[in-house]
């Protein structure tokens, strides 16, 4: 490792742009739930914890679920 490192051409932000399929948003979710889904993840052996949130949700749309069927229907 080096004593000292020069960082004046260095840029700060993102290693790799976002999707424009994405969209940043703020939710709320219980913290048993993100911890379930923290916890697949690193069971099996790294990922992205909010992908499979994602992926849940498409799914779960997919399906009709009753609880979809609930919100559409105005509770």
């Amino acid at each position: 490792m080096k004593a000292k490192y020069d960082f004046s051409e260095g840029r700060r932000g993102a290693v790799l742009p976002p999707s424009v399929n994405k969209v940043r948003i703020t939710i709320r979710l219980d913290r048993d739930i993100v911890e379930w889904f923290r916890t697949k993840v690193e069971n099996q052996g790294g990922g992205n914890y909010q992908t499979m949130i994602n992926e849940a949700l498409r799914d779960s749309s997919k399906k009709k679920t009753s609880l979809w069927r609930r919100f559409s229907d105005g509770l």
